[in-house]
């Protein structure tokens, strides 16, 4: 199931909207700022029923 997130870029501030597929369970990817293109680590994790519990987001070091 795929949701539509809000969050803002850890190196230029700008808010975006993202998609997450929390079908795939928790995960860790990252994903380029579509503003700054940037690499955003992005760490997903899913409730016991599949809903969205938290994201974090992190420059890529």
């Amino acid at each position: 199931m795929l949701e539509w997130i809000t969050v803002n870029c850890p190196y230029c501030g700008e808010p975006f909207e993202t998609s997450v597929d929390c079908s795939a369970g928790a995960q860790e990817y990252i994903e380029d700022c579509p503003v700054c293109c940037h690499p955003i680590v992005f760490s997903i994790a899913v409730d016991w029923d599949g809903a969205l519990a938290a994201v974090e987001t992190r420059q890529d070091n």
